[in-house]
């Protein structure tokens, strides 16, 4: 390496070219930053879980508002510790979402299915 040479932040090879540029290939520049910007592994796991229970609420609630017993989403792998937020109305319910899909839980084990409209 010649003095004042730059080298590639990704595979540190000599870098041509402008006097800013750090990386020898785009290939390099997109590894790099694909590298840098990647979720670390909570935040995969719980987008993970958010993802399943969402798709578990729409299996469950194709038509929009459906009632069903707590046992179909556990049967079906739903963590109820795992929501993206929640809504309380004036009469003190409260019902959690993953993302548009929510559910309200009831007596005797039975939760309301629901979608937000947005």
């Amino acid at each position: 390496m010649k003095s004042g040479e730059k080298l590639c932040l990704e595979c540190e090879r000599p870098v041509f070219g402008r006097s800013d540029k750090k990386f020898c290939s785009d290939s390099c520049r997109n590894t790099f930053n694909n590298k840098a910007n990647a979720p670390s592994d909570l935040v995969r796991n719980v987008n993970s879980i958010l993802g399943r229970n969402r798709r578990i609420l729409l299996e469950l609630n194709p038509e929009g508002e459906q009632k069903t017993h707590r046992d179909q989403l556990l049967k079906r792998g739903f963590d109820f510790d795992y929501y993206t937020n929640s809504f309380t109305t004036k009469t003190g319910d409260q019902y959690k979402f993953c993302y548009e899909q929510g559910y309200l839980t009831m007596e005797d084990g039975f939760v309301l299915l629901v979608v937000r409209n947005v």
